[in-house]
């Protein structure tokens, strides 16, 4: 009787379970249940095999019947085959599986782990086999994961070297603040010297020891409304020493988890105590946030980068963030024509001016605008800037536009003429505007003027002819 290792747990009454079983039906379980099964002789010769493996098939393990188990593998492993066919054949108890090396039809090395147990008397032993490539397999993509995981913390340690580098280097003063109990997380050496400490000693401390009652109120009204809205207008305190005015600014960012602030430093005092006659960009981005007109600032691709509250209003949008990213095309012209023109206007020429237009949110039927735009090639990125006038909604043009006499005359032609009549002189009136309207907009572009008008390019030249514009002649199509 096999006595089996503490690893295998073996049927408790094999002779009634398994009583009865056909020769075929075991030599199918085997062949079924493993890659690879070896039917050996007393003298270690392989006399039949079974295997279920593609890849084995391919190496030409068919090849090894009646060849001795030892010589269809390498030389490293024929002890292990050696001790394996000894332990079978004393039949004490089930030997331990061991990986031995085929030698394939190509010679690369095939692994394959094996256990061996006797067939009955006649010194027979079967060796069933486990093909371990996909373990192989596995085992290189987790080398290959680990050494990329290795490089790729090799490099985020070198980016957060340059990081800190910069941050340590930069001359305002930053603080990293943690958001649920206000104490410094991170400061650079700027704002170790600017609150009077080493910036080591800044860490797990609170900013508000090291700055005035009143500094510290205004900051933390400023990092609540950054937590409160995403963003915040500069504000100014005194701080130092001596005592100067600096600019504060915040912004909110997660890491693990946590929640915490970016506060900067800036230097202000030269634009609101020095008397000069500087301002300082954050009262420039105040008054463009506070102007009656719309105002954006688009990338050179025409997506929003920065809105005022103007043009949220014009455009019924609640805060920034749902501006931010679109394309200025979603909320400006009257079709596509309209916002080609206008965009190539600005980059061909630089700058526009009192460009009549409509600006529309997602909800209306949208607002006659003038469009006042200038575009920054050189800058850093390039930019663009829109500003956006609203105008009545008189269904009239007042841009440069002459308005003909006829317009004057129409009171003197009540009572003289029938309504119709009155009608069809004022529907031409304002026909005529609109044609002249759309050429000066399309840069007398007649197939795109025709476009934006909703009209066909014959039904245009027609109108043209009737009001004697364009130089049309009669036989112009």
């Amino acid at each position: 009787m096999l006595i089996a290792p503490g690893s295998v747990q073996p049927f408790k009454a094999p002779n009634k379970a398994l009583r009865g079983l056909d020769a075929n039906v075991v030599g199918l379980l085997v062949a079924t249940a493993s890659d690879l099964a070896l039917v050996i002789d007393k003298k270690g010769v392989i006399t039949d095999l079974a295997f279920s493996n593609d890849n084995l098939a391919h190496e030409g393990a068919a090849g090894w019947n009646g060849q001795r188990w030892v010589d269809t593998v390498s030389a490293d492993s024929r002890p292990k085959v050696e001790e394996m066919l000894k332990e079978a054949a004393s039949a004490i108890a089930l030997p331990r599986s061991r990986q031995v090396n085929h030698v394939g039809s190509g010679g690369q090395s095939i692994a394959v782990r094996y256990s061996a147990v006797p067939l009955g008397h006649e010194g027979r032993i079967l060796a069933v086999g486990r093909d371990l490539k996909p373990f192989t397999v596995l085992q290189e993509r987790l080398l290959k994961a680990q050494q990329d995981m290795e490089r790729e913390y090799t490099r985020l340690r070198a980016v957060e070297g340059r990081y800190r580098f910069l941050f340590q280097m930069t001359s305002e003063p930053i603080l990293v603040v943690d958001a649920t109990n206000m104490r410094v997380v991170e400061a650079n050496a700027a704002a170790g010297q600017l609150l009077g400490r080493n910036d080591k000693r800044l860490t797990g401390q609170t900013f508000r020891q090291f700055l005035s009652a009143a500094a510290v109120q205004a900051i933390e009204t400023l990092l609540g409304t950054v937590r409160a809205v995403g963003r915040a207008d500069e504000i100014t305190v005194k701080a130092g020493e001596p005592e100067a005015d600096y600019c504060v600014s915040a912004s909110l960012f997660r890491q693990d988890g946590s929640i915490h602030y970016l506060v900067r430093f800036s230097s202000g005092g030269g634009a609101q105590t020095g008397g000069g006659n500087r301002v300082s960009p954050s009262n420039v981005q105040r008054i463009l946030e506070s102007s009656p007109d719309g105002f954006v600032v688009t990338g050179n691709d025409w997506r929003i980068q920065m809105a005022n509250a103007a043009f949220l209003g014009l455009v019924n949008a609640p805060s920034e963030e749902q501006v931010r990213g679109e394309s200025l095309e979603r909320f400006v012209g009257r079709g596509s024509v309209d916002f080609n023109v206008l965009t190539a206007s600005v980059k061909g020429h630089g700058s526009i001016k009192r460009f009549w237009t409509t600006v529309k949110g997602d909800l209306d039927m949208g607002t006659e605008v003038e469009i006042s735009a200038v575009h920054v090639p050189n800058g850093q990125p390039p930019c663009a800037g829109f500003v956006f006038h609203a105008v009545n909604n008189s269904g009239l043009r007042k841009a440069n536009v002459e308005v003909p006499r006829s317009v004057e005359q129409m009171k003197e032609l009540i009572g003289r003429m029938p309504l119709k009549d009155v009608v069809r002189e004022t529907t031409d009136v304002i026909e005529r505007l609109c044609i002249q309207a759309a050429l000066e907009l399309t840069d007398d572009n007649r197939a795109s003027a025709a476009e934006m008008l909703g009209l066909s390019r014959q039904s245009l030249y027609g109108k043209l002819r009737r009001f004697g514009m364009g130089g049309l002649g009669s036989s112009e199509d």
